[in-house]
Order: C-alpha cells, then sequence, then structure tokens
C-alpha cells in the first residue's frame, strides 16, 4: 500500500513527465542555477538585450550632440592649429611658438596665472567668512541674499557697472569719489588751482606755477594781489567780499588778495569792487635774495599782515596755492587694471562660493564642536582646527570650480578694461577672440590659443575627478 502510494507520487513529479516529444527535462534544482538551455535564461537574455538597445538609443541624439558640439570641435581646432593664417599652408609648430614669443600672448598668458592664483582664492576665502560669520545672527539669510545677489546679474552688466565705478572722474566715478574724500580730509588741497594774473595785474609768472610781485614791497604802502581764473561758484564756502586792507604798525606789510573778476561785469581791474571775493586762505611768501623771510595766510576777506621783515621783499605767491586738485587713482590704468577687474569678479562670486560653503556648513556635527568649545577651544580654534578641515571638500569643489571658470574669462576684461589698457589686462580668451575675428584674424594662431586654454583646464579637471571618486570610495 505504502510503496503503491509512493509509485504514485513519483509519478505526480514534474521531473516524470515526459513532453509529447518523448524527450524529458529535467526539474531545475531548488535553489540552483536553471541550465543553459532553459526558456527562463533566454527569456532573460533577450530581455537584457533588448535593455542594452533601448539605452543606447536614448543616449544616441545625446551622443550626437555631444560629438558635434564638443568633440568635433576640439578635433578640428587641433588640426586647424597646425595650419597657417589661410588655412591652407602647413606651418608646423609655429603658431605654438607664437603663443611664447609674441610680447601680447605672453601678457595674456602671465594674467591668466594672476587670475586662477588670486581671483579663485579670494572668493573662497570671503565665501567662507560671510558662511561662518552670519551663521549665529538672525539677519544672515537677507545678508546672504544680498551678497549672493550679483550672481542674476550678467557679465555683461556687471562690466558696464564696474566701468563705470571705476571712472576716473570723482563725480562720476564711485570709487574715486570715496578716495578722493578720504584723501582730502587727511591732506590739504589747492583751493585755487587755475587762478592766475592778467597782464595789466601787478604780478608776473615766477617758474614752477609760482606768482610774484613786479616790484617789491614796502611798508605803509598796501599791496593788491588780485588774480582771475576762478570760477565763483568754486570759491570756498567761508570766503566773503574782498576788504581794503589796514595800514600797519610798526613797518608792517598789508595786503588784500582777491578775485578781480565781477559777475555780470561793470568791474574795473586792480580796484577791488563791491561783489568781489577776497581769496580766503592763499598763502603769500615775502622773499628776500631767494629765501623766504616770511609768510602768511589770507583772512575770509582776503586781507593778510606781514611783519616788517618783509619791506624790500618781493611778494610770492608759491605754487602750493595752484597745483591740480588730486583727482583719485587711475584703476583702469595699466597697473591697476587687473587688480581691479578681478576685484569686480570677486564681487560677483563671493556670493556664490559663501552659498555652497554655507551648505557644507550646515552639514556639519555640530556635537564636535561643542565638544572642541568645551575642552576649552576657543572660536579661533574651532574654526581653524575643526571647521576648515572638515570643509575641505567643500572648499575643493569651490575652488575648483572657480579656477575652472576663470581660465575662460571673457566678458569683464572686454568690457571693463579701456582700449589703452586692454593689452595690459588681456588674457587667453580676450586674446582668442581678438586673434580669430577681425581684418587681421590668423584662425591658426587661435585654435593655437584654444588647445593651450584646453590644456590647462585638463590637469583641473582631472583632479575633479580623483576628488569625487575617493570621496564615492568613502
Amino acid at each position: 500500500m505504502t510503496t503503491a502510494a509512493a509509485g504514485g507520487a513519483d509519478e505526480a513529479r514534474p521531473a516524470d513527465r515526459q513532453p509529447p516529444g518523448g524527450t524529458s527535462v529535467p526539474a531545475p534544482r531548488k535553489g540552483g542555477p536553471a541550465p543553459s538551455g532553459s526558456p527562463g535564461v533566454r527569456g532573460r537574455r533577450s530581455v537584457t538585450g533588448t535593455r542594452r538597445v533601448i539605452a543606447a538609443l536614448f543616449l544616441l541624439p545625446a551622443l550626437v550632440l555631444l560629438g558635434a558640439l564638443v568633440v568635433y570641435p576640439i578635433v578640428y581646432s587641433v588640426y586647424r592649429s597646425f595650419f597657417d593664417q589661410a588655412g591652407t599652408g602647413f606651418a608646423g609648430i609655429d603658431n605654438y611658438k607664437a603663443l611664447f614669443t609674441d610680447d601680447t600672448i605672453r601678457t595674456a598668458v602671465k594674467n591668466n596665472a594672476i587670475w586662477v592664483v588670486f581671483a579663485p582664492t579670494v572668493a573662497t576665502a570671503l565665501g567662507l567668512i560671510f558662511a561662518v560669520l552670519t551663521e549665529r545672527i538672525r539677519w544672515g539669510t537677507a545678508f546672504k541674499l544680498v551678497v549672493f545677489m550679483p550672481m542674476a546679474i550678467s557679465m555683461l552688466a556687471a562690466g558696464i557697472i564696474f566701468r563705470l565705478v571705476y571712472d576716473q572722474a570723482p563725480e562720476r566715478g564711485v570709487a574715486n569719489a570715496v578716495w578722493v574724500g578720504v584723501h582730502d580730509t587727511f591732506a590739504e588741497s589747492a583751493g585755487f588751482p587755475k587762478a592766475h594774473p592778467l597782464p595789466v595785474h601787478p604780478l608776473k609768472a615766477a617758474g614752477g606755477g609760482a606768482f610774484v610781485t613786479k616790484t617789491p614791497v614796502r611798508a605803509g604802502q598796501p599791496v593788491q594781489l588780485p588774480l582771475v581764473g576762478v570760477v565763483p561758484t568754486k570759491m570756498p564756502s567761508d570766503a566773503k567780499p574782498a576788504g581794503a586792507p589796514g595800514p600797519g604798525t610798526d613797518g608792517e606789510i598789508t595786503g588784500t588778495a582777491w578775485l578781480d573778476f565781477t559777475k555780470g561785469g561793470g568791474g574795473k581791474p586792480n580796484v577791488i569792487d563791491a561783489k568781489e571775493l577776497g581769496l580766503a586762505g592763499i598763502k603769500v611768501e615775502a622773499v628776500k635774495d631767494g629765501e623766504v623771510v616770511a609768510s602768511a595766510t589770507a583772512g575770509d576777506d582776503g586781507t593778510f599782515t606781514l611783519p616788517a621783515s618783509a619791506d624790500g621783499a618781493e611778494l610770492r605767491l608759491p605754487a602750493s596755492n595752484f597745483k591740480e586738485p588730486y583727482n583719485g587713482v587711475d584703476w583702469l590704468g595699466p597697473t591697476l587694471v587687473t587688480p581691479g577687474i578681478i576685484g569686480s569678479y570677486v564681487w560677483m562670486w563671493a556670493g556664490f562660493a559663501m552659498v555652497l560653503i554655507a551648505a557644507g556648513l550646515a552639514g556639519l556635527p555640530r556635537e564636535l564642536l561643542e565638544a572642541a568649545r568645551v575642552d576649552g577651544a576657543n572660536e579661533w580654534q574651532v574654526f581653524r582646527r575643526i571647521t576648515v578641515p572638515m570643509l575641505a571638500p567643500v572648499l575643493a569643489v569651490v575652488l575648483v570650480t572657480l579656477m575652472i571658470n576663470v581660465l575662460k574669462i571673457f566678458d569683464l576684461v572686454f568690457i571693463i578694461a579701456p582700449g589703452s589698457s586692454q593689452d595690459d589686462a588681456n588674457v587667453l580668451a580676450l586674446q582668442l577672440y581678438r586673434s580669430s575675428f577681425g581684418t587681421d584674424a590668423d584662425l591658426g594662431v587661435g585654435s593655437a590659443i584654444a588647445v593651450l586654454l584646453l590644456l590647462l583646464v585638463i590637469p583641473v579637471m582631472l583632479f575633479n575627478i580623483r576628488r569625487i571618486r575617493k570621496e564615492g570610495r568613502r
């Protein structure tokens, strides 16, 4: 009975079943791999192959665009860099030799090195400082918004803004307006930069921008020192109508220095009219045998008094009364144009660095920072020994990104630098444009510059890829 039951059970097993051809198909083992010829494996292979085909079809448009927009231009630029200006004659490496022999291109290479070293470093450092300092204050978000706002401005607009900021004229350029204001606060400025006498006046030029009396002065004879060439609206605010000099005592020399000009006309030369203003604050020196024996400063009404030692001397109005006013710094001159443009770049990209660093700062484990403070570390030690090392991956991302960005900087330099100093501010991307376009364009040299830029970017990219892979293995 038991044997019959077992036989009946064996008959029910799939392994004993025979398909309609008479050939038995072994049942797959439980938990083991299926035989290679089984229908299930063929189905899985079919599915896998189909997925690969579908993936290739989806990637094909991207690969075509990548080849057309990236690979082909790179290959053609390398090919074109070995030909001459016309593109018909093989030039060999002559175009690459020009990169290191042409003074203009060498200046561009030098400026690119300055950009790569300073611009990313300063922007990253400022971003780190802003992110750390605004972490604990209520209005930190508003501050970050203001700092990040320049990122919403295009390079073209930023270049126009800073072209105006760096304008030489203090009345237009913000930078020079501030600089001149600070300078004039601590340094005395000339009151009458364009003042001068007329031929009918008792003064003559003495060289070096000074003026002297035509005849020596005598005690008891009031001295007149009239000048013209000063716009009445530019006169000192404390200037008063010119007054008549006093009689003087004990051999003193008295006189008046005034603006011999009556607004609306009607005045007479060498005569103090009622509407004419005194040259307040002008310096007067008494000179004998080339030496200054006495000096005085005119009052609000232009009157002055010299001691008796000035009797018989010539009165001199020194050149310091007439020097041109301080006009600020030539921000866009040959010396400062590159630092000035780097400053505008930092203004734009410090917010970018700040946002990324702030995001990394928010992810730091606070218990480590608090433990360091409990152990007695001050804020500077916490920042230097804990915060900065833990932010090193984020700082590397920001620094590498900005380095790649500055290698292709073009807009700011092209717009901010005036034509007179554009050669001094030249960079490789700008030189690439100048060499590739225009009436005397040399596409061979332009292609060589493009290849040089690619070679400069590749090490930075490789470093970034290596860093990303290293981070992924952690």
